[in-house]
């Protein structure tokens, strides 16, 4: 009986680890990252936005703290991400939004100061982020890069970064071009899957507060 138990248990025990190992390789492309707060569809929405994109996310080498409260604008920081949940319940049209302050923390992480310089130049930025004062938003390199990711990546017509949506902000390179400056500078894993097709509606007008 023992003998049984045993077994029984070293069995479930190793379908429980395949399961996790299963679960963790399904999870790292759409990043690594623990929310705070927001609604069961709010989180959902989270997960949504960032599987929704072709780039990698769980090449970012830290787990992110992304925080559902009540903002006036979303921001991130190095390692943290905020999200205003008015702005996920808006369901689709907010992933953009995610994926932008998700695109900040590879900007953090994974970028040196030559990348940076070189994105700033093809992007068209007048300097690279808010260490320099007095400039509109779409003239930050860290702007651009982080919107230009959000739509080369997902290239969807509901993509609240498309630049169409965001006076140019992320119109700065080709998205093709853009997508094969990234994968050279962060490397083959960098981008999962094909571009996904756009949908055939028209994307939502909405002002959007970003930092």
């Amino acid at each position: 009986m023992h003998t049984s138990r045993t077994r029984r248990l070293t069995v479930a025990l190793s379908a429980l680890a395949t399961a996790l190992i299963i679960s963790q390789s399904a999870f790292a492309s759409g990043g690594n990252y623990v929310i705070q707060g927001g609604t069961a569809s709010e989180q959902a929405t989270v997960h949504q936005a960032l599987n929704a994109s072709s780039f990698n996310w769980g090449i970012v080498p830290q787990q992110i703290s992304i925080v559902i409260t009540p903002k006036p604008t979303s921001e991130a920081t190095q390692g943290t991400i905020w999200l205003d949940p008015s702005l996920l319940d808006s369901g689709e049209f907010s992933w953009g939004v995610v994926q932008h302050e998700y695109a900040h923390e590879v900007d953090f992480f994974l970028l040196n100061d030559t990348e940076r310089a070189t994105i700033q130049a093809d992007l068209g930025a007048q300097a690279w982020c808010w260490d320099t004062p007095g400039l509109q938003h779409n003239q930050y390199g860290c702007e651009r890069f982080a919107s230009t990711i959000a739509w080369a990546f997902w290239q969807n017509s509901q993509n609240c970064m498309s630049p169409a949506a965001i006076s140019g902000e992320s119109g700065g390179m080709n998205p093709a071009a853009f997508r094969a400056l990234i994968v050279q500078m962060l490397g083959p894993n960098a981008q999962n899957a094909p571009i996904a097709a756009g949908t055939k509606n028209a994307p939502r007008k909405a002002t959007l507060k970003l930092r």
